[in-house]
């Protein structure tokens, strides 16, 4: 799967190379994500993540979809039962096509429920390295 984001050195560049449906999908994912207190915006691994306390969610867009993923995000099945698990760190993502979208008050409650479970919990890759070093 190609990236459809260009390389760029902050999260407005990155969002600025993005083109049509993908484009707007990111632009409504970031707006209910930013409304979020707490949260860092960076570029990292080629595309948006939040940091908050550790990673909490990514905004990757790519040739045909759009990936909006948690940390936790098995934990959050509840508020979006699209969400499907994959990867370390209780990882789950919803996957958008074209013409598929999110409610707004969703994304901003999926994002305030990433940024509570990394401040009981912490950091999630920390937490796994420290299962790892368990003998």
């Amino acid at each position: 799967m190609m990236l459809k984001g260009p390389v760029a050195a902050n999260p407005d560049a990155w969002v600025a190379g993005l083109e049509g449906w993908t484009r707007e999908l990111v632009e409504t994912l970031r707006a209910g994500v930013c409304a979020v207190e707490g949260l860092t915006e960076v570029i990292k691994w080629g595309h948006l993540v939040y940091l908050s306390n550790g990673p909490a969610l990514l905004i990757r867009a790519e040739d045909e979809r759009i990936v909006f993923g948690f940390w936790r995000g098995q934990r959050l099945r509840e508020i979006e039962p699209r969400l499907k698990p994959g990867g370390l760190y209780e990882m789950a993502s919803v996957i958008l096509r074209r013409g598929e979208t999110m409610e707004p008050e969703r994304v901003v409650a999926l994002t305030r429920a990433a940024v509570a479970l990394n401040a009981d919990i912490g950091d999630p890759t920390r937490i796994l390295k420290k299962k790892e070093r368990t003998p």
